[in-house]
């Protein structure tokens, strides 16, 4: 159990009678590339939604690193650990790339400073300051946005909107980050260059990330492992080869 990093237990939730997530269960590993996949309505943004804690589970339990984090807050998750972005993007498009990343650092313990020492401007607040801007740096070296850091967010294009997001996500500083939908509308190119961006958060930052993506090329590219959900239910898991081969889940897709 030491290398396992997030587990669900028959994890569940219903809205009114209708059942959208039942007896789920994930093992997922320090350091993996996990995906969760399924056709549209398969219930991957409402497990997103509970790990969260956007949603309180019905049924189950979910545990970060062996702590049950159950029903807990969004700012309680968020700081035990787990961060996300959205299908929708969602930056401060009136600031610059790396305040953007700057918002997502300042409630980490390193950056604290004392609100009289910034009104001051003792040298406790430059020191902060300069420490939080080298890393905010390092954070859009390892997503390819080091030298768009002054751009104001809106003005980037599509793709690299969708790399600040993750920027910004990775500012908190989690253990587990979630990706919903990060390759969506992007070209192959993009989609290419965000496979390695990926591998290089996993890597540099010992990061494990959980993914949703309807792109089967770049799940089957990256990921390590996979679930396939259908109607909220659990289809297949395994490896991406085996998971995407497996009969029942072809049928979901093509149907027949």
């Amino acid at each position: 159990m030491a290398d396992i990093i997030l587990k669900t237990e028959n994890l569940g939730i219903s809205f009114g009678g209708l059942k959208a997530v039942s007896e789920v269960n994930l093992e997922i590993k320090k350091k993996q590339l996990y995906g969760l996949v399924g056709p549209n309505g398969a219930g991957k943004t409402t497990i997103f939604n509970i790990l969260t804690g956007v949603y309180k589970p019905t049924t189950g339990k979910v545990f970060l690193d062996g702590e049950d984090i159950t029903g807990k807050t969004q700012m309680v998750i968020n700081h035990k650990g787990i961060a996300r972005t959205f299908q929708n993007i969602r930056l401060f498009n009136n600031m610059t790339v790396i305040r953007n990343v700057l918002v997502g650092l300042h409630d980490q313990p390193e950056f604290k400073c004392s609100m009289l020492a910034s009104m001051l401007r003792l040298p406790k607040h430059f020191k902060v300051e300069k420490a939080m801007r080298a890393r905010a740096k390092e954070i859009l070296r390892v997503v390819g946005l080091e030298e768009e850091r002054n751009f104001l967010s809106c003005n980037l294009p599509y793709g690299k909107q969708r790399k600040l997001e993750i920027a910004r996500a990775l500012a908190t500083n989690p253990k587990l980050l979630l990706l919903d939908e990060p390759a969506a509308g992007m070209n192959p190119h993009e989609t290419d260059e965000l496979m390695t961006i990926v591998r290089r958060i996993r890597d540099e930052f010992d990061m494990t990330v959980l993914l949703i993506e309807h792109d089967m090329k770049f799940v089957s590219g990256l990921c390590d492992e996979v679930t396939v959900l259908n109607f909220g239910t659990v289809l297949a898991q395994g490896t991406a080869e085996q998971a995407l081969n497996d009969p029942e889940v072809i049928r979901a897709y093509i149907g027949g």
